[in-house]
């Protein structure tokens, strides 16, 4: 049982209650907490009948063909998950990161530097194994551009996604990791990022963002993009491109002596600027042999970023910018962040490495001089 305070709901006990039925948790019900095992045992019978009853409905949901995981939570906007399909398998000769066969999914390498603060500077076996996993993102997301469009699954996505690490003999890096279900992340409408692919078809007039980092030689490459899924409304199109141009503003800065945290005042001045906010509770992050590792890169002004930027930083850059509030608040499957307020929200991802000038955008596109995939359609 989940540990909580609360208010015992047994009649007559005024006790603090500190454990949720574990069921009502599974279920989605809220509430439902009492002050000991006893308590909680004294009340099973007239409990249970709250498990019947949302059973029931789930059953007449499905007779319906509505998918229902989560009753009682109220969705902040129009989009509601659809059933996905089990995890995918790798083969067992692709190299995989630490956490890809653990059973909770922890990266263990990266749990045993965190809160470390030290940014690694790569050498140079280092940045070609870098250049060699990000080039091999970049074509993986490519290959998911080509099917993003109406009628589509995100979960068909998912598949030609992971086809496409394993013909590079790539692990595709988010599948298991804290056990995420899939092979990258979905990302539709008022969802900000860590959308799990499902069997939702892709409809007229949606965005798309799709997150793919590729794990290959020791090295992962993360990347993504917001794509146009058939007619879009030009409100739409404007939150999609000043997202681009905030992650393009804050690549022009970066170069050897500027702090981290700079790239945030540079976003959220022309996220604002545009009406627009930025999310902040998701940050861009430094990478290499780890998935996610320092420095934290905030894409919000006034921020607490440590660290100064030297060649051979390898890092992303990844803004969220939403319509209206910057707030989240997460769907009960613990990964999908949607808006609070339901509007909708863009984000790009580059991989970026610091050279002595400047940076080299690792994970560019090789074809239309680098420009998006959403500006082959304005």
């Amino acid at each position: 049982m989940e540990t909580l305070d609360r208010e015992c709901e047994t009649a007559g006990c005024e006790k603090g209650a500190k454990l949720q039925c574990p069921t009502c948790i599974k279920l989605g019900i809220p509430g439902s907490f009492f002050c000991s095992q006893e308590c909680f045992k004294s009340n099973w019978k007239s409990h249970k009948v709250i498990h019947a009853l949302v059973r029931l409905e789930g059953e007449g949901n499905e007779k319906s063909n509505e998918y229902c995981p989560w009753p009682y939570y109220n969705f902040t906007g129009k989009l509601k998950p659809f059933p996905q399909t089990p995890k995918r398998t790798v083969p067992a000769g692709i190299g995989r990161p630490d956490y890809a066969d653990h059973p909770q999914g922890f990266p263990l390498s990266e749990q045993a530097v965190k809160g470390s603060g030290h940014i690694k500077v790569l050498d140079d076996e280092e940045i070609e194994g870098m250049k060699v996993a990000c080039k091999l993102g970049r074509e993986v997301l490519d290959e998911a551009a080509r099917v993003c469009d109406v009628g589509v699954t995100t979960d068909e996505i998912d598949r030609i996604v992971h086809e496409a690490c394993i013909e590079r003999e790539c692990y595709p890096s988010p599948l298991n990791y804290y056990e995420f279900p899939a092979s990258c992340c979905t990302s539709v409408n008022e969802v900000i990022c860590h959308g799990i692919p499902d069997s939702r078809p892709l409809e007229d007039g949606d965005i798309c963002n799709v997150d793919v980092t590729v794990y290959h030689r020791g090295f992962h490459g993360d990347l993504n993009e917001t794509f146009f899924v058939g007619n879009v409304n030009d409100k739409v199109k404007d939150l999609v491109k000043v997202t681009y141009d905030c992650l393009q503003k804050a690549i022009e800065i970066v170069k050897p002596g500027e702090k981290y945290r700079e790239i945030g005042n540079v976003i959220q001045k022309h996220a604002q600027a545009h009406g627009y906010s930025v999310v902040k509770s998701y940050c861009g992050h430094g990478i290499h042999r780890l998935f996610h590792t320092a420095p934290n890169v905030p894409h919000y002004a006034k921020n607490r970023a440590i660290g100064v930027m030297k060649p051979g930083h390898c890092f992303t850059i990844e803004p969220m910018i939403s319509v209206g509030t910057w707030k989240d608040e997460m769907w009960p499957d613990k990964w999908t962040a949607v808006t609070a307020d339901g509007q909708w929200s863009a984000q790009f991802e580059q991989t970026l490495l610091v050279n002595e000038t400047g940076c080299e955008i690792l994970t560019r596109r090789r074809e239309k001089n680098g420009q998006p995939h959403f500006m082959d359609k304005m």
